[in-house]
């Protein structure tokens, strides 16, 4: 008794080990594994129809991973150059830029002292100063580690084939580590795919598609550094209860103030548009599929955003949706969730 005990301690603690240097193992590349995992929840459609049409596996996932490199190396090619002049461009004018008229202007009687007018201006400039800091030094440490960049884009892709191509046996194998009953195992799995789904769809590429719009308004208009305040705006559409607004309406009234109403109006229009297109767009895209609390999808993406940079934006609230998936299925209750809601669409 004593013999077996000490074996089933001693595998734990061998497991226990080489799970530990497992994950230092991978930890450089973790994000990387992750990003490739994501790109094949949101290529696995249409992988399935290539699957289909083809009956082979391998090459329907090689023709996605070399279309989505295409779609990935051409635009960055093209469009690095101008992201990082019009983000010096940018940075230059933040150093230059006079809020207090502006402020004045649309709001006379609350900006009437001078003392007071002085005390903002300098408290919205610091702020204005430390975020296109932060986006210089984000773009000189892009190009500093762009070998090691290099190496994380080949294990996305590498991550991207094979969770395709192997992606029934992934799933298999997940399920048979899993201490649920068959019932279980598939709401758990039900929930993870309509909740996945829901953030993926749901505000990540419906917040592209707003900020997309928006980015054409501001090259329609000509408004400088249009593509910095496209990225923004995506960013922006990407967050809940927030929207590409934030970037338009302040871009609107400083055309207004410097004299351009009428790219200031086509601005305010395309802005409309864009938030709008979240009510025609996503009932399409996420019908009938369960979906976290708004609240907690604002929190996550916050929250991830400050742990895990740029790509805490699709982290943060998957982090807590599997956390919410766990315990409703621990609950295993008939009380509607407060965290979960499901859509009548």
């Amino acid at each position: 008794m004593d013999e077996v005990f000490f074996r089933k301690v001693a595998t734990g603690v061998i497991l226990a080990a080489l799970l530990v240097l497992s994950f230092f193992l991978i930890k450089p590349l973790l994000m990387a594994i992750i990003i490739g995992f994501i790109l094949a929840f949101i290529f696995s459609p249409v992988y399935n129809k290539l699957n289909k049409l083809t009956k082979l596996k391998t090459i329907p996932s090689f023709f996605i991973c070399i279309l989505l490199l295409a779609l990935i190396i051409l635009p960055l090619w093209f469009f690095m150059p101008s992201i990082i002049n019009e983000s010096i461009k940018l940075y230059q004018a933040s150093q230059q830029l006079d809020i207090v008229t502006p402020l004045k202007a649309i709001f006379p009687s609350l900006f009437g002292s001078d003392k007071f007018s002085q005390e903002v201006g300098s408290v919205i400039q610091s702020s204005i100063t430390t975020l296109t800091n932060s986006l210089m030094n984000y773009l000189s440490s892009i190009l500093l580690k762009f070998p090691t960049i290099i190496l994380q884009i080949f294990v996305v892709f590498f991550t991207l084939f094979f969770t395709l191509k192997d992606k029934d046996k992934m799933i298999g194998y997940i399920k048979s580590l899993l201490p649920f009953s068959k019932e279980v195992e598939q709401r758990l799995f039900d929930y993870t795919r309509d909740i996945t789904f829901s953030v993926l769809y749901g505000y990540i590429i419906i917040g592209i598609i707003q900020g997309t719009i928006l980015g054409i308004g501001l090259f329609v208009f000509g408004v400088p550094n249009a593509f910095v305040l496209m990225l923004l705006g995506i960013v922006a559409g990407i967050l809940p209860l927030i929207g590409p607004s934030i970037i338009g309406v302040p871009t609107a009234i400083f055309l207004f103030v410097g004299g351009d109403p009428v790219s200031a109006w086509g601005i305010l229009l395309f802005t409309l548009i864009a938030s709008f297109s979240d009510y025609l767009i996503r009932p399409s895209l996420i019908a009938r599929r369960v979906q976290l609390h708004q609240a907690v999808v604002l929190v996550g993406m916050i929250g991830g955003f400050l742990l895990f940079g740029i790509l805490g934006f699709i982290l943060g609230p998957l982090i807590f949706a599997y956390l919410i998936i766990i315990m409703e299925v621990y609950r295993n209750k008939n009380v509607p969730s407060a965290l979960l809601q499901k859509d009548k669409q």
